[in-house]
Order: C-alpha cells, then sequence, then structure tokens
C-alpha cells in the first residue's frame, strides 16, 4: 500500500492521550513544522490557509504566538488534534482527543471533526458516549482489551 516512509508520513496523522509538544515553539511554529514534515515542499500559500482554517476551527487562531508551554490543557489538546488533521492526513488515529475539553469547547471540536472526517478514516478513542455516538460512524465497545459489540449508534441503542 504504501511505497515509501514518505507516502506513510503524508498519509497518516496522530494525536496520542498525552500531548507531545515542544515547550519553545509557537503554536504556529508546531503547524508549520508538523506541515512541513508531512508535506515536502509545500505551496506556502496553501499551507497558510490550511493553518490558519485548522486554527480557527479548533478555536485557537488568538494563540497562534503563544509557547505550548503557556497554552492551558485544554488549547494543548486542541493544537494535538490540529497537529493530526493538518497536510492532508487521510487517516487519524486520535486518542481521547477532547479529554480536558470544556463541554462548549468540546462540541467545538466535534463539530470540526465531523466536517474533516469527509474523504478521511478517523479512529477515534474515548469514554465518552455521546462523543461515540455523534461522531461514529462505527462504533466499537471493548473490554479488557477485547471488542465485544461493534455496530452503528443505532444498534447500539
Amino acid at each position: 500500500m504504501f511505497e515509501d516512509a514518505d507516502t506513510l508520513r503524508q498519509f497518516l496523522g496522530i494525536c496520542p492521550q498525552h500531548d507531545i509538544l515542544f515547550d519553545l515553539l509557537t503554536t504556529q511554529e508546531h503547524m508549520e513544522i508538523f506541515y512541513d514534515f508531512k508535506c515536502p515542499d509545500p505551496n506556502p500559500v496553501k499551507k497558510a490557509l490550511e493553518i490558519e482554517k485548522l486554527l480557527t476551527d479548533v478555536g485557537i487562531d488568538d494563540k497562534r504566538n503563544d509557547l505550548a508551554s503557556n497554552l492551558s490543557g485544554g488549547s494543548q489538546r486542541k493544537l494535538s488534534a490540529a497537529l493530526s488533521l493538518c497536510g492532508g492526513s487521510k487517516l487519524i488515529i486520535m486518542d481521547e482527543p477532547t479529554s480536558s475539553l470544556d463541554l462548549t469547547a468540546r462540541r467545538k471540536v466535534w463539530n470540526m471533526l465531523k466536517e474533516y472526517k469527509k474523504d478521511r478514516i478517523i479512529l477515534l478513542t474515548t469514554h465518552y458516549m455521546d462523543e461515540a455516538d455523534i461522531l461514529g460512524d462505527r462504533i466499537g465497545i471493548m473490554v479488557r482489551g477485547k471488542i465485544t459489540t461493534l455496530g452503528t449508534s443505532l444498534f447500539m441503542k
């Protein structure tokens, strides 16, 4: 499926459960570095527009010049989610992307993910059944590391 590591790098986006950010980089610098990593020789206009859209959609555009170490836990989660989506990733793995977000911020991220899931595969883990219900096309429930139930939201209900 993947001819080389570059193809995989451009294909995959990851939002780990614990934020892995560089304390001395700003939000904008994080986005630029991750975009450059995933898209070698990017079009500068396209890059700037995508970064602007992601920061706005996730709700941290006003924090673009803040160091990652100065961001709140919720803003760090939002940055991690934006980083996983940058560069046109087609497969996104998100582990608890809305943990530590208040309800308003969580719903904003949900709306963003619903928009961004078009033409992508998003594998998301969550403890919130309402999050799974809103975002999931298919939901799997795991017990002790094994999937015990798999189906649509309607099937689960």
